[in-house]
Parts: structure tokens; C-alpha cells; sequence
């Protein structure tokens, strides 16, 4: 049983909105069951009715959060946070360092959160510098925008003079993101990421959306410049055009591909909704009349869309509906309850009527988050998961104590100041035009002041460098080609020949012979293949053997029918083959392994012929071969019985199908080469 005094909303399960019946004065015992066995089992004791248990809480909570951080240890870099974590997480950490000062008054962190955030401010105070920007995406900025605004309307420690001012930063994230507003893809907002070959730049997210319109409407609330609200509107209405906010239900969906603007992904995250819902209540308390109305309007809204994310037996424990019920939450999503929290309680300062809707759900959110901190090596580490009752599920880090500590810290709303404006209480300085140099950028690497223009001394440096590049480079080549025992004529010859063969000219022709005196050059061009045949394409045999003998006299034509020719030539060469280990120049090892070969294919059938000069052809019944050993010595081998002579007129002469006849030549009797098709019809020769 339970007794009503008021009225509350409360949301229904299907279709997320509020509709407004009796408002519970004690809760369901259930629920009441599940935090007092929550405070009996937890590390902490959390009296929500104490400022001095909340501040204590919170106080802890916030020391081992900043045990996962390095950037005040030596090696580390302030304003990071170390591996796996992302900058832009480390940004988030800045605004919670300041939301605790904010809260409970305690300095200890405010030297560590000034430093870090003017740490990685980058070249041109944007937020944007060089150790991230290559893989920076809007988003990521976006919260490091947010943390320098939070410190301006706090009026946390202002930094020194030569610094850049925290409301200066604010205004330069958001001019450089203003100027990225795309309309060529959906027609209008902001990609996921900046820069185009980074995973995501097709993708148009809703928290790169949210931060932007957050920081625009904030920043019109404290300056009073209506070009910031225009932004807003105009962001706004291209979230709810591309139905990436609901306007019905106000649900905020995750983001749409530029291929394809219609097709939404619909996973909810609280720090889309979160995000939102702050802009919203600022907008409201900046604007008056009409429009004020729409923007109350859209705070509720907004603050109805939010109860999709509160569960457990009374739907009021906040939790990450997209990952926390099937355990895939990233390192990124553990966060993401920490910036809901934040900006709920935050909204109650600018949408005072918000406060009876948003407590009550902070409250038990924040009993439900402290029944998780049991583990770790200290005994009171939080965990993620806050409506599985008063236990530790296993997972701790940043994200994890950064959330249990905002959820805290949010029940203590109602006794800090309101947020300051540059006309009630602001002291931080602005400047409009901040972020210029980066506004349009489309080069990570990029500064606009980092590369000066040429001097006219600096090209004339840069003629002598390039001038004496070229010589070296010549004097390197000509020191390569020189050879010790020619003299300079042979030299340069020499380095025509090559020429001539790397231009693919090594085919003899008249008027184009290579020289004699260059026998490696032509030894080179024999092992590298660079010899053709007119036809065919394959390196004659025959064809090397008389180049290296100088015979570039002869004016026989190639013949490649597919018939058996005889074309007289000289003794061929005998090659010494060196041993492995002392081997001779390319040229004379590649002819002697071809010299093998030649032999090895007598063997197979190959035969000799000797024509008498009759005008018939005497046929060896067997063929000769010449051994050579490891010294590379010929050894003789036994002859072979003297062949028989077959005419025309012998039985079983076969014809003229087993015999080629020339016409009788004069002159002594010479050793001759029979040629003689061997595979797909190349010509090979056989001795």
C-alpha cells in the first residue's frame, strides 16, 4: 500500500512517454528492500539526507577514479588518460573533476584539471592538436568543448593571463564545428568524424549532433548572442527532419549513413539523450514568449524520452539499455551514464520544474550505484550494472567510477549556485573569432601559421641543393662505370655498348654491330636474353655461340620452318666450367651449363652427320660425347665403331624421309650441326 499527496509522471513501457497519476510518497517495498541490502553489503554507507555523507561518497569515488589517470605521474602527458582509454574520455574526466569542485567545494583536483585542459588545447586553442587530430572526430572535441564551458559557467580557477580563457576555447570548438556543417549528405549536420579517410566520415552520429547543440545553446544562454541559439534551432531541426529525434516519443537514435539518409540506426544511448536535454534547458531559460513554450515542450519531451533508460522493479535505476542487458558494453558505453547523470541534475537549475521528475530517479539511481562498489583490490570499486541488487559484477575502470560518482554528486543539486552568465557573475573571457586557422581545415597536419613563405634566399638554397644532387648523382655513376686498365675512349665506348642493349637493340644489323672489343658487354647481353631471333622470340643457340666467336660476317638467313637444316659452323667452343667455389664471370658459367645440356641431349637420339661431298648424307649410328670433370678437363672417351655408309640405293634406306641431301660442296669435310624441332615447335639445336 502506499499513500499519495502529488502528482508525478511516469512512463509507459511500450512507447516510452509520460502520462501524469499519483506520485508514491514511500516506494514499492520491493525496491526499498533492494537498497537497504544494498547499504548492508556495500563499502559505502550513503545517507542521501547528508551533505557531508554525499560529499565523503563522492570524495572517494573520485580518488580511485583518478588512480586510473597518469597524466600528473612522470612520463605521463596531462589531460590523458593512459591506453586503452580515448582522448575524448579524458576530456569527459576534466568536466567531472570540475562538476566535484563544483559540488563539494574541494580544491585538491582543480591544478591537475587546469593543467590538463590547457594541455591539450593544441596550436590553435581549438582542441585539436596534432598528437590527436589525425584520427579526431567531432564528437571527441565536442566534449572537450563541453568540460572549458562547464568551467565558465562554474567560474572554476580562470588560467593566467597568457592563456587562452575558458570561454575563448568554448567558442573556438564550436566556430570550427560550425564551419563543418554539411549539406551535401542528408542535407545538413555533422559528420562523425573530421577528416575524410577515417572510418565513420560517412556517417552522421547524434552525439556529434548533440554536442554541438549543446555547446551552441549554452554559450547563447552565456553570452546572450543569438547567432548561438540560431545554430541551435537550426541543429535541432535537422535531427528532428532526419528522425533522429523521435518527435513523437523523443527518443534519440544513434546516428544515419550518408548513403543512405533514410535508414536510422536505432540504438538509444543516455549520453544522446542527456546531451539534448541540456541544450534544451538552456534554450528554454535564454528564450521568452512563443518560443520559450516550444523549448519547455521539448525539455519534457526530451526528459519522457529518458525513462526508456531507468529499469529494475520500479523503472528508476538508471542503466545503458543498448549494452548492459547482453554484456557488450565497449569501454566507451561504460561512461556514458556518468554525462546522463551530470546533465539531469544540471537541467534542474535552468528548468526549475524539472527538479520533482529528476531527483527521486537520482536518488535511487545513486543508492543503487554505491550497493556495486565491493570490488577490487581496495574493496570499493563500482561496477556497471546497478540494478542486478547490491553486488559487484566484475568490471571496473574510469567509466564505472566516473558515473557512480556524477550520480553522487547530482543529489546535491538543489545547494549549489546556478550556472553564471558574462551579465550575472561570469568572469571568463570570450573572443568570437576564436579557432579561425582551423575553421574549413581539411589537412590534419595543417597549420596555417607553421609554414611561412619562401624567401627569395630560400629558393636560391634550394637551386644550389638540387644542383649539387645532380652531380652527385652523375659523378656516383660515372665512378661505377669507370674501369681502371681502358683508357677514356674505351670507356666511353664501352658505355655506349651498354646503352645499346639496355635500348633492346642487341639483334645484329648492318649498320648497328655491337663492338668485339666489348666481350662482357656481349656476355651480359647473351645471360640476360637480350638476343632474339628475327622470329620466334626464343635466343638462338647458334646465334650466341657466333657472337662471342666475333663471326658477324656471315649472310646466312635464319630459317624456322619446322625442317631439318644443316648450316656449317666452326669447332664449338670448349667451356671450362668453374668449380662452385671459385666461380668465373656470369657469361662463361651460363654457356657452359648451356654446353651440358647440349651434350646431355646427344645422348637422346642426337647424332652426327658428315656429307663427303657427293650430295649424300653419312649418318653416325651413334653419337660422340665429350665427359668433362670436376677440373673442367675434356676427357676422351672411347670412339665408337666408324659409321656406315647409307645411299639412296640401300635397302631400307627409308627414303628421303630419313636422310637430308645437299648439294656436293668442295672444300674439306667439316663437323656440321643438324637441326631439328623439339617442344611446341621451337628450334633447339642438338649436336
Amino acid at each position: 500500500m502506499t499513500s499519495t499527496t502529488a502528482q508525478e509522471p511516469i512512463c509507459a513501457r511500450q512507447l516510452g512517454f509520460c502520462k501524469t497519476m499519483p506520485r508514491a510518497r514511500t516506494r514499492s517495498w520491493l525496491t526499498a528492500g533492494l537498497l537497504a541490502g544494498a547499504q548492508l553489503t556495500a563499502a559505502y554507507t550513503l545517507d542521501l539526507s547528508s551533505t557531508d555523507s554525499l560529499k565523503s561518497v563522492a570524495s572517494s569515488m573520485t580518488e580511485d577514479m583518478m588512480s586510473f589517470y597518469s597524466g600528473d605521474k612522470p612520463g605521463g602527458t596531462p589531460g590523458l588518460l593512459p591506453q586503452p582509454y580515448y582522448w575524448w574520455e579524458a576530456g569527459a574526466l576534466m568536466g567531472a573533476l570540475i562538476d566535484y569542485w563544483y559540488y563539494t567545494g574541494d580544491t585538491r583536483w582543480n591544478a591537475l584539471t587546469t593543467e590538463g585542459l590547457l594541455f591539450q588545447t593544441g596550436p590553435n586553442n581549438d582542441y585539436m592538436p596534432p598528437n590527436q587530430t589525425v584520427t579526431e572526430g567531432n564528437d571527441d572535441q565536442g566534449f572537450w568543448g563541453m568540460a572549458v564551458m562547464t568551467a565558465a559557467e562554474y567560474n572554476f580557477d580562470n588560467p593566467p593571463p597568457d592563456k587562452p580563457q575558458w570561454l575563448s576555447l568554448a567558442q573556438a570548438v564550436f566556430n570550427t564545428q560550425a564551419a563543418r556543417w554539411d549539406t551535401k549528405d542528408c542535407g545538413g549536420g555533422l559528420r562523425w568524424q573530421i577528416f575524410t579517410w577515417n572510418n565513420g566520415y560517412d556517417y552522421k552520429n547524434s552525439i556529434s549532433q548533440a554536442c554541438f547543440f549543446n555547446l551552441a545553446a549554452r554559450l547563447a544562454l552565456y553570452t546572450g548572442n543569438q547567432s548561438y541559439a540560431d545554430w541551435a534551432d537550426k541543429t535541432w531541426d535537422w535531427m528532428v527532419a532526419t528522425n533522429l529525434i523521435n518527435s513523437e516519443y523523443y527518443y534519440v537514435y544513434d546516428g544515419t549513413h550518408t548513403n543512405n539518409c533514410s535508414e536510422i540506426t536505432p540504438y538509444q544511448w543516455t549520453y544522446n539523450a542527456g546531451a539534448f536535454l541540456l541544450g534544451a534547458a538552456a534554450l528554454y531559460n535564454y528564450s521568452t514568449g512563443p518560443v520559450q513554450s516550444i523549448w519547455r515542450d521539448r525539455v519534457d519531451g526530451l526528459l519522457n524520452g529518458t525513462q526508456v533508460f531507468f529499469t529494475g522493479p520500479n523503472k528508476d535505476i538508471m542503466t545503458e539499455v543498448a549494452c548492459e542487458p547482453v554484456d557488450l558494453c565497449d569501454l566507451d558505453q561504460q561512461s556514458f551514464k556518468a554525462y546522463l547523470s551530470r546533465w539531469m541534475a544540471a537541467t534542474t537549475k535552468w528548468a526549475p520544474w524539472t527538479y520533482d521528475r529528476i531527483k527521486p530517479l537520482l536518488q535511487t539511481s545513486a543508492q543503487a550505484a554505491v550497493g556495486t562498489c565491493t570490488g577490487g583490490a581496495n574493496g570499493r570499486m563500482c561496477g556497471l550494472k546497478w540494478d542486478q541488487g547490491a553486488k559487484w559484477d566484475g568490471s571496473m575502470g574510469v567509466g564505472q567510477q566516473m558515473a557512480a560518482m556524477e550520480v553522487v554528486l547530482g543529489n546535491m543539486i538543489e545547494q549549489v549556485d546556478s550556472p553564471v552568465t558574462d551579465r550575472k557573475g561570469g568572469t571568463s573571457k570570450g573572443d568570437p573569432g576564436a579557432g579561425g586557422l582551423d575553421m574549413g581545415r581539411n589537412d590534419p597536419l595543417h597549420r596555417a601559421d607553421a609554414w611561412p613563405p619562401v624567401s627569395q634566399g630560400g629558393k636560391a638554397g634550394a637551386w644550389i641543393l638540387m644542383l649539387l644532387t645532380v652531380v652527385g648523382v652523375v659523378g656516383g655513376c660515372v665512378f661505377v662505370l669507370v674501369d681502371e686498365g681502358r683508357g677514356v675512349k674505351e670507356q666511353i665506348e664501352g658505355v655506349r655498348d651498354v646503352v645499346i642493349v639496355a635500348g633492346g637493340m642487341g639483334r645484329r644489323r648492318k649498320g648497328n654491330k655491337l663492338r668485339k672489343e666489348s666481350p662482357d658487354i656481349l656476355g651480359a647481353m647473351v645471360a640476360a636474353g637480350s638476343l632474339e631471333k628475327e622470329r620466334g622470340g626464343g635466343v638462338s643457340r647458334s646465334d650466341s655461340d657466333r657472337t662471342l666467336r666475333g663471326d658477324e660476317g656471315s649472310e646466312n638467313e635464319w630459317k624456322t620452318e619446322a625442317e631439318h637444316v644443316v648450316k656449317p659452323v666452326g669447332e664449338p667452343p670448349i667451356i671450362q666450367v668453374p668449380h662452385p667455389r671459385n666461380r668465373k664471370p656470369l657469361r662463361t658459367t651460363l654457356l657452359a651449363k648451356q654446353h651440358q645440356r647440349q651434350s646431355s641431349k646427344a645422348t637422346r637420339g642426337s647424332y652426327w652427320k658428315e656429307n663427303d661431298g657427293s650430295g649424300e648424307t653419312v649418318v653416325d649410328e651413334a653419337a660422340e660425347v665429350k665427359n668433362v670433370d670436376n677440373n673442367n678437363n675434356v676427357v676422351e672417351t672411347a670412339s665408337t665403331p666408324p659409321p656406315k655408309k647409307r645411299r639412296d640405293s640401300d635397302p631400307g634406306s627409308g627414303g628421303s624421309k630419313d636422310k637430308v641431301t645437299l648439294p656436293p660442296r668442295k672444300g674439306p669435310l667439316k663437323k656440321e650441326v643438324r637441326w631439328r624441332d623439339t617442344v611446341e615447335g621451337g628450334q633447339r639445336l642438338d649436336v
